[in-house]
């Protein structure tokens, strides 16, 4: 950007910087210039930031200074303002005689500094001052407070995540069954290709392969059972077999069997050319490879034919089962292609002798499930009783609990709308507590093509079959006197309804350890806090239920016996959000969940929350600092956080996970156990810290 006279103006220290608020590049444009010529060559640049980051605090904090003592003004330029470095003594700050600060910062100043502030920020300022809340999305820029930081030292080279003991710890349910997994292909291939080495390498391949496929194909089936899964959590089973990595082991079945059909078809069709060239066979290689005509197979020669029916019909699977399938608009596809293993069964009976007594088993439990799962789900239409249209596009359903459905904390269903979608189910976390008996709580955020007709359904002004009628505010007053409200909407966004529904459910997720838990690390990110949010509901019913009042001098005490199934010493609940307004999705839970531990000291709580917004700016960032302190003060003040009202601040940007996990480790309240429910990319980054300290780390995953 410099260019051949190497230096940059006002304007080009705007474009490096990427900005379209200019107070601060101003402000920082200003300082730099130490000469006051309106541009900025390399030395100065080098002199600043070498001050900046190898400099005193007392420069760093005059230099802090000099960027908010700016006498009212809200641009800065011309000719001599600024600070100068004096040469030859070592870096350090002098005033400029020509400076346009006074050496003080009133009032009007700051108020300059912070309204720059939130402009960088996702908040604005209301007109009381004394709350905050989002009104636009501020675009991703260059940030210019990373210059003011020292590099980053190179990490020490360490062993590979394998190897590492903490590794092993967090996986080692998982690695024990693929080595029993991979264990069992060995045996089954080499007895197989064993019993016909007489018949050539091509024909052992093919066989060794179908011995193999015989049993994937049977087995894939029985991880998606999910009651049975939901069976084996209660048992001792749960703490043996990776119940919680079932989808992952469906899909690596599902490779396997891609990949073993290839080589079993590449075999055979080998195995066909020899047959065809040798004069001993009557039989052309077309005839072998499309015909019953050979009579290969056990049911009137259908082998060949069904062998390439079947692996066309698993290509189809296979490619429409990707990610970029199900996930960009086209789930129908995905579903109906995946409803042909009905056609792949068959098929394979026909194809293989044996293949019908490894499917015996597994195909019974299988249509047992699927059978009970059906008749209980469209045994009686449900009604969705009440909609409210939360931020950031949830839908919050509030539908009729049957009489009959039992659950726990964190547990999911499926869903169907027929007025939506007649043939669609998808999987929702349950977002209520057990012991709520009326309703069934779902919170659906709009990220696929169903959720979003969902959304724009109820958010049409006369949806079909739904009743508009308005919630009035003695309405919402009773029914917050009926059961703890945890959705904080306008009323214009409630709807009475009677949309007919269908759930099949509920199945349990890896949350279910949690009251079994000595310390549990609860972290949602977004909407991820739905299967949080029915165990947090449960805590107050619980606390509630050992919570007893004296009559006369309504002295509290809690009741020492806690339940049989509830080991839990301590809960840290995070909740990270991109803006402000996601926060009303569950603030009202929260606040009762503080209320309840209100007489409490800090040492003494039984739940501690931290939350996180990573739109603001964090408090390393310099044009972020005055707003801090001022959200700081004013929280400190009114004994309450100004972006969700609770009395726990709001920290700003992400989480420093290396220092939560420090925290955690040192209060030893027992064996630590993180539940993730969020995005892969932030479990990954989870799971490798979890690994570093230790802790078990389990995913929300269904």
């Amino acid at each position: 950007i410099a260019g051949e006279d190497g230096e940059i103006d006002l304007q080009d220290f705007k474009k490096a910087l990427n900005v379209k608020e200019s107070f601060f590049a101003e402000r920082f444009f200003t300082l730099f210039d130490s000469d006051g010529s309106g541009t900025i060559t390399l030395q100065e640049l080098r002199e600043a930031l070498t001050l900046l980051i190898h400099g005193n605090p007392m420069d760093k904090l005059k230099f802090l200074f000099q960027v908010y003592d700016v006498d009212g003004k809200g641009s800065l330029g011309g000719e001599g303002q600024g600070r100068r470095m004096c040469p030859g003594a070592g870096p350090h700050w002098t005033s400029s005689p020509l400076g346009t600060g006074n050496g003080s910062i009133d009032p009007d100043e700051l108020r300059t500094v912070l309204q720059s502030c939130l402009l960088y920020s996702t908040w604005s300022a209301c007109p009381g001052g004394a709350a905050f809340q989002t009104e636009r999305q501020i675009h991703k820029r260059e940030n210019a407070a990373h210059w003011l930081t020292a590099p980053a030292a190179r990490p020490r080279p360490r062993r590979p995540r394998p190897l590492t003991s903490a590794y092993w710890h967090n996986h080692r349910s998982q690695l024990l069954c693929l080595a029993a997994y991979v264990g069992l292909h060995v045996l089954l291939f080499a007895l197989a290709a064993n019993a016909h080495r007489a018949l050539g390498p091509s024909v052992m391949v093919a066989k060794g392969c179908g011995q193999c496929l015989n049993f994937d194909c049977s087995f894939i089936a029985v991880l998606m059972l999910r009651r049975c899964l939901t069976w084996l959590r209660a048992t001792w089973l749960a703490q043996v077999l990776p119940l919680d990595q079932n989808i992952q082991f469906h899909q690596l079945m599902g490779y396997v069997v891609v990949g073993l059909s290839l080589v079993h078809t590449v075999a055979h069709v080998v195995n066909f050319a020899l047959q065809a060239q040798s004069d001993t066979s009557p039989f052309r290689f077309w005839e072998l490879l499309l015909t019953t005509r050979p009579g290969i197979g056990w049911v009137h020669g259908l082998a060949s034919p069904t062998g390439v029916a079947l692996l066309l019909l698993l290509l189809l699977m296979f490619a429409c089962s990707s990610p970029c399938v199900r996930r960009s608009g086209y789930f129908e596809v995905f579903y109906w292609t995946h409803l042909s293993y009905l056609a792949m069964w068959l098929l394979l009976i026909l194809h293989g002798p044996n293949f019908w007594k490894w499917l015996l088993v597994p195909g019974i439990l299988f249509f047992l499930e699927k059978a009970f799962g059906l008749t209980v789900s469209r045994m009686a239409a449900l009604s969705i009783v009440e909609v409210n249209l939360l931020p950031s596009k949830v839908t919050h359903l509030l539908i009729k609990r049957p009489p009959l459905f039992h659950y726990r904390p964190g547990d999911y269903l499926y869903l169907n709308i027929p007025t939506i979608a007649r043939y669609e189910w998808h999987p929702f976390t349950i977002s209520s507590a057990p012991e709520q008996k009326d309703t069934i709580w779902l919170h659906i955020r709009s990220q696929g093509q169903w959720t979003n007709r969902l959304y724009e359904f109820f958010k049409a002004s006369d949806p079909v079959d739904c009743g508009p009628k308005m919630l009035s505010r003695s309405l919402t007053m009773r029914r917050s006197q009926r059961m703890p409200q945890v959705s904080e909407m306008s009323s214009e966004n409630h709807q009475f309804c009677n949309i007919k529904c269908y759930i099949d459910g509920p199945y349990g997720t890896s949350t279910r350890r949690i009251f079994a838990s000595e310390h549990a690390v609860l972290i949602g990110a977004g909407i991820g806090i739905t299967p949080f949010a029915s165990i947090l509901q449960s805590i107050i019913h619980r606390h509630q239920k050992r919570k007893h009042i004296c009559p006369r001098c309504q002295h509290s005490w809690m009741d020492g016996v806690q339940d049989e199934d509830m080991k839990l010493h301590k809960v840290d609940f995070i909740w990270i959000n991109r803006d402000q307004r996601s926060f009303e999705w569950f603030v009202s839970l929260l606040t009762n969940l503080e209320m309840e531990q209100a007489a409490e000291t800090q040492e003494d709580r039984f739940l501690e929350l931290h939350m996180y917004m990573t739109s603001a700016l964090g408090k390393n960032d310099m044009k972020a600092i005055g707003l801090q302190m001022a959200l700081d003060l004013l929280a400190k003040k009114e004994k309450k956080d100004s972006i969700t009202g609770l009395q726990t601040r709001t920290q700003p940007g992400r989480p420093d996970w290396s220092k939560v996990f420090q925290k955690v480790a040192a209060e030893k309240k027992g064996k630590v156990q993180v539940f993730f429910c969020g995005s892969p990319a932030l479990a990954k980054v989870l799971k490798g810290h979890c690994e570093q300290f230790s802790f078990r780390f389990f995913q929300e995953n269904f």
